[in-house]
C-alpha cells in the first residue's frame, strides 16, 4: 500500500508569508488548495487537511518551491483568466491584467458588427481573441515580433476557436500597404519605464517578458507616437484608435494624438481610478 500524508491550508499559508505579504499569501492558498489540489471550497474555509498520495505530495511541494522562487501562479497552472476565458500563459507572454479585461470592454461596447480591428503587440492574444468572439462578424488580425508570443496566441485562439489572423511584425519598422484598412486599432505596447524596474514585484520582473514591458526612459512614447502615426495611414476615416497607457503619461499621449491630428481625444479611469486609456478618432479633416 502506498503511503499518504496531508497538509493544512494554514501549513501553507504560513509557509507562503514568509515570501509574500499576508493578503497574497492568502489568495496564493486558496488558489492552491481549491484550484490546483482540488479541495472544496467548503473544506478550505473549514481548514481541514488534505490527504495527499505520494504523487500528490510531491506535486504540492513542487508548486511550493516554485512560488518560492515568485513565479506566478498562472504559469504553474498554466492559465490565466481573462474575461470569463481560460488563456494559455508562459513566460512568453505578458499575464493578462485586469485593466487589459477593462479595454477589451471599452472596444466591445463601442465597436459595430461586421468592422475590421487590429491588435498590435498581441502577446497572448487575449484581445484579439476576446475581440474576435464578442463582436459578431468581427474581422481581426494581430501583430507581435515575438515568434514565441505568436506560437502562444495561435494556440489560444484555436482552443478558443477564435477567428484571428496573426502576423509577425515589427511595428517600428512596419510600412504600410495600401490593403492595411481598418475601423479600430487597439494596442498595450510596453510602457514600463526602465527606471521603474526597482518598484516592480519580483514575480513580474523575473518571469514576464523585458521585450514586453519597457520602454527606455528617454523615449516613453516612443510606441504610442510609432501607432499613432500608423493609425493615421491604416485606419479608416473616424476609425477609433484605443491605447492603454502607462498611468502617469495620459495627457502626454493625449497631447501626442491630438498633435498627430486625431480627434475626440478622450483619457480614460481605470477601476483604481488612474489615468489608464486613450480613445481618439481619426479626424479625416486633418
Amino acid at each position: 500500500m502506498s503511503q499518504s500524508t496531508s497538509i493544512s491550508p494554514s501549513k501553507i499559508r504560513r509557509f507562503l508569508t514568509k515570501y509574500y505579504e499576508a493578503g497574497e499569501a492568502a489568495a496564493l492558498t486558496r488558489i492552491v488548495c481549491t484550484e490546483v489540489m482540488g479541495q472544496s471550497q467548503i473544506d478550505y474555509f473549514l481548514g481541514k487537511d488534505i490527504e495527499l498520495s505520494v504523487k500528490e505530495e510531491e506535486k504540492i511541494s513542487s508548486i511550493l518551491e516554485r512560488l518560492s522562487h515568485f513565479e506566478p501562479i498562472q504559469h504553474i497552472q498554466g492559465f490565466s483568466l481573462f474575461c470569463g476565458r481560460r488563456f494559455i500563459v508562459t513566460p512568453n507572454v505578458l499575464i493578462p491584467r485586469p485593466e487589459t479585461e477593462e479595454l477589451a470592454q471599452l472596444v466591445v461596447s463601442t465597436t459595430m458588427p461586421g468592422c475590421s480591428l487590429l491588435d498590435i503587440g498581441t502577446g497572448s492574444g487575449c484581445l484579439a481573441v476576446t475581440l474576435a468572439l464578442d463582436i459578431p462578424n468581427a474581422k481581426v488580425y494581430a501583430w507581435d515580433i515575438s515568434p514565441e508570443a505568436l506560437e502562444i496566441a495561435q494556440r489560444n485562439a484555436e482552443v478558443l476557436q477564435a477567428k484571428v489572423s496573426f502576423f509577425q511584425c515589427d511595428v517600428l519598422q512596419y510600412k504600410p500597404l495600401a490593403s492595411d484598412r481598418f475601423d479600430v486599432i487597439v494596442s498595450n505596447p510596453p510602457y514600463v519605464l526602465e527606471r521603474e524596474r526597482d518598484a516592480m514585484e519580483p514575480n513580474v520582473l523575473r518571469w514576464e517578458p523585458h521585450l514586453a514591458l519597457f520602454v527606455p526612459d528617454n523615449d516613453p512614447l516612443l510606441f504610442y507616437r510609432r501607432i499613432g502615426t500608423l493609425g493615421r495611414e491604416m485606419l479608416h476615416p473616424n476609425g477609433r484608435l484605443f491605447f492603454e497607457i502607462n498611468y502617469s503619461q495620459g495627457s502626454s499621449v493625449k497631447d501626442l494624438l491630438m498633435e498627430q491630428g486625431y480627434a475626440e481625444v478622450e483619457v480614460k479611469q481605470d477601476f483604481y481610478g488612474n489615468d489608464r486609456f486613450v480613445i481618439a478618432i481619426n479626424n479625416p479633416l486633418r
